[in-house]
């Protein structure tokens, strides 16, 4: 098993009962986890602590209920940093599970010896399109979502990116990979 171990910002603190209790930075968030089906006693104290809550509705979809959680905050891992906020449907931006892979692209990039392209694909905030960057490649990141795309070059200029060569492409993936392949692009790795 890869362990995400050298997160600063982020701390899965409980968990049972369809949900989990998060630290991101200083805060406490309480979301859905279909995963965690086992009961917990929730005698942790974050749990009546929490800053945040999202709830499911019973018709699809959900609400955060915010009690003093600011709007977004950062957190950081190893050397990347990333603005985090609660979304409309249970998400904060970031899956942290995912800094497994960071490490791993990072480090297969370090040691290639060459420069590596990257083409991320449906890269939403840039978590992996940071990390790849941070290691020295250069990175084709594409969503579809005009916001997502703002957010991840936010995520890479708090990570001190901002004038990496990063390409920032907003388009349908499928499409712009037919395209792609049409011009004769070639990429080392796609994420």
């Amino acid at each position: 098993m890869w362990i995400a171990d050298k997160w600063r910002d982020y701390e899965l603190l409980d968990c049972g009962g369809g949900e989990k209790l998060e630290r991101w930075d200083s805060q406490l968030l309480v979301r859905p986890d279909p995963q965690a089906i086992w009961e917990t006693d929730r005698d942790y104290p974050g749990w009546k602590r929490a800053n945040g809550r999202y709830l499911r509705s019973q018709t699809g979809g959900g609400h955060w209920e915010k009690g003093k959680l600011p709007e977004s905050w950062q957190v950081r891992y190893a050397d990347l940093t990333f603005q985090v906020k609660p979304m409309n449907f249970k998400h904060t931006g970031l899956f942290p599970e995912q800094a497994v892979n960071w490490d791993f692209a990072m480090e297969k990039i370090r040691g290639a010896g060459r420069p590596i392209r990257v083409l991320n694909l449906f890269a939403y905030t840039g978590g992996a399109t940071v990390a790849c960057a941070k290691a020295g490649a250069s990175v084709c990141h594409v969503d579809a979502a005009k916001g997502m795309v703002a957010w991840a070059k936010e995520n890479a200029r708090l990570s001190g990116l901002g004038d990496a060569p990063i390409r920032w492409i907003v388009d349908d993936c499928a499409k712009f990979v037919e395209r792609e392949i049409r011009r004769g692009k070639t990429y080392d790795a796609i994420i």
